[in-house]
């Protein structure tokens, strides 16, 4: 199998949980929340969790990278059955400062080490701070990301970058 020699390499995205995301349902008052992903052309769904504004999805969804400066977006929706799925925010995760973690060229960390700290700004979605850590030999960056354009709600994600053979790899954000 030939790899698309434009893609940079894998990022694995877990969508584990939301918290608090807004009300679509009355009078029951919940939703029935799922996320869609996007990145470049790639469209990735999770499932739906039904009746809950809590719901746990631990799902892991994998994505082709082919440019560092695209962001990943997510948006949340509640499922209906007879009409449109309802909006429940979007937010978005900037994969630069992750990647840079990334290129730093570490090797052999203790367990947990935390390489870089990213804090909340206007652009990133961010609700906390959220860590770059070291983790079995690669670096993941846990995140809480609050929603935008919706009354409450926040999404629970990580991420994890997978080099593959064949791939550009990151080389252009090598120093």
């Amino acid at each position: 199998m030939e790899m698309d020699s434009s893609i940079l390499g894998l990022l694995k995205l877990r969508i584990r949980r939301g918290i608090n995301l807004a009300v679509r349902d009355t009078p029951s008052s919940t939703s029935d929340p799922y996320v869609i992903v996007n990145i470049g052309e790639q469209k990735l769904k999770t499932k739906v969790v039904k009746d809950t504004t809590n719901p746990e999805w631990n799902e892991e969804l994998t994505l082709n990278v082919k440019d560092i400066n695209t962001p990943i977006n997510l948006a949340i929706y509640d499922k209906d059955t007879f009409s449109n799925d309802d909006r429940m925010g979007e937010a978005i995760i900037e994969l630069r400062p992750y990647l840079q973690c990334l290129v730093m060229g570490l090797e052999r960390l203790p367990d947990g080490c935390v390489v870089k700290r990213i804090q909340p700004n206007r652009v990133n979605c961010l609700s906390e701070e959220s860590c770059c850590i070291w983790h079995d030999g690669t670096i993941i960056q846990e995140m809480i990301l609050r929603l935008k354009n919706v009354e409450c709600g926040e999404i629970v994600c990580e991420i994890e970058w997978i080099d593959v053979p064949g791939c550009k790899g990151l080389s252009e954000l090598r120093p």
